[in-house]
C-alpha cells in the first residue's frame, strides 16, 4: 500500500471514530440541532441529526405559517434547525420541534436582515386594520398601510393586496415583543427613481413642452410634462400683469400650460412659463403639440424630443 493510501485510509478511519463518537454524545432537551430531511408523511417529518437515531418532528411542530403544508413545503435533503423536546418519543427516537427552535433563532436572523438591508418576495396572507399581513421565516410580520405602497393604502384597498407576492426589506425588528414589522415602500421607492433618473437623462435645457399643472403651492406650481415626469414652475416664473402673491391667483389644476426647462439639478426639473414665452414665434410653432379632434393635446414628451432635435 503507498504511502497516499495509508493517509487516506487513516484519514477515513478517524472520520468514522468522529462520527461514531458523534452519535452517542449526550442529547437533552432544549438542545438546539442540525439535521437532513429523511422522510416526509403527512403526519411527522423524519431527520437525520447524526445520532443513533433518529429525530421525529410532528406536522404542528414544524411551521407557524397557516399556509403551511407538509407535503408541499419540505423535501427530502432540507437542512434545519429543531429544539428537542423529548429525548425519547415512546419508540426510541428524538422527538423535535422546529417552531420551537425557529423562535430562538429567527429574530437574529431577522436582526440581521434588517441591518444589511436585504430584500425578499413575501405573499400577502391577509389584511388587517392599517394594513396586512405577511410571514417571512415562518415569522408574523406585519406591512402598514403607508409601507404598502409609494402612496397610503386605504382601508377599503388593502384586501386588494391579499394573495399577492410583493418585495419587502424588515422595517423593525423587536425579539422581545415578538414584533416583526416589514416594508415594500423603500424598495419601491428606489426604483421610482431609479426609473425617474432614466427619464430626466432624456430631457434637455432648453426644451420647450406643454404641460398639465397637477398641483399649487405657495412657491410655485408643479407641472406634469408627461413621461410620469413633473417639474417646478417656481412662482417668480409665472407671467403676471401685477406682482403675483400666490401662484393659484392666474393658475389652476388642471390647466394646460407651456413652458420651458430651464435647469436640471440631482434629478429635479425647474421650468418657466415667461422663458417660453420668449420664444420666437417660428421656433414655438415647431414644437406645438398636434391637437385631435376635441382640441386636446397629444403629443409625448418622447415626440417632442426628437421636434427638438435631442
Amino acid at each position: 500500500m503507498s504511502e497516499a493510501q495509508e493517509r487516506t485510509e487513516g484519514q477515513s478511519m478517524k472520520d468514522f471514530e468522529g462520527e461514531i463518537e458523534h452519535s452517542f454524545r449526550k442529547i437533552s432537551e432544549g438542545n438546539i440541532l442540525t439535521g437532513t430531511v429523511i422522510g416526509v408523511t403527512d403526519t411527522e417529518v423524519l431527520v437525520d441529526i447524526k445520532y443513533y437515531t433518529q429525530g421525529v418532528i410532528p406536522a404542528a411542530e414544524y411551521s407557524s405559517d397557516p399556509k403551511f403544508s407538509i407535503r408541499h413545503d419540505v423535501n427530502i435533503g432540507d437542512e434545519i434547525e429543531a429544539t428537542v423536546t423529548k429525548t425519547d418519543d415512546g419508540h426510541g427516537n428524538i422527538l423535535l420541534s422546529r417552531k420551537k427552535a425557529s423562535d430562538v433563532l429567527v429574530w437574529d436572523r431577522l436582526t440581521e436582515y434588517k441591518k444589511n438591508a436585504a430584500e425578499f418576495n413575501v405573499r400577502v396572507d391577509s389584511a388587517v386594520k392599517g394594513g396586512v399581513v405577511a410571514f417571512l421565516e415562518d415569522t408574523r410580520g406585519f406591512i402598514p398601510a403607508s409601507k404598502l405602497a409609494l402612496s397610503f393604502v386605504e382601508e377599503g384597498d388593502l384586501a386588494s393586496y391579499v394573495g399577492k407576492t410583493i418585495k419587502v426589506r424588515v422595517a423593525d425588528v423587536d425579539a422581545e415583543k415578538k414584533k416583526l414589522i416589514l416594508s415594500a415602500k423603500e424598495i419601491l421607492r428606489e426604483q421610482a427613481d431609479k426609473d425617474r433618473a432614466a427619464k430626466v437623462s432624456n430631457v434637455k435645457v432648453g426644451l420647450v413642452t406643454e404641460g398639465t399643472v397637477e398641483s399649487i403651492k405657495d412657491y410655485g406650481a408643479f407641472v406634469d410634462i408627461g413621461e410620469g415626469l413633473s417639474g417646478l414652475l417656481h412662482i417668480s416664473q409665472i407671467p403676471s400683469e401685477k406682482r403675483l402673491r400666490y401662484p393659484g391667483d392666474v393658475l389652476k389644476v388642471g390647466q394646460r400650460v407651456k413652458v420651458k426647462v430651464t435647469q436640471i439639478k440631482d434629478g429635479k426639473l425647474s421650468l418657466s412659463m415667461k422663458a417660453a414665452e420668449e420664444i420666437p414665434p417660428e421656433e414655438v410653432s415647431e414644437e406645438l403639440a398636434e391637437y385631435s379632434s376635441d382640441g386636446e393635446a397629444t403629443t409625448s414628451l418622447g415626440d417632442l424630443l426628437k421636434k427638438a432635435g435631442f
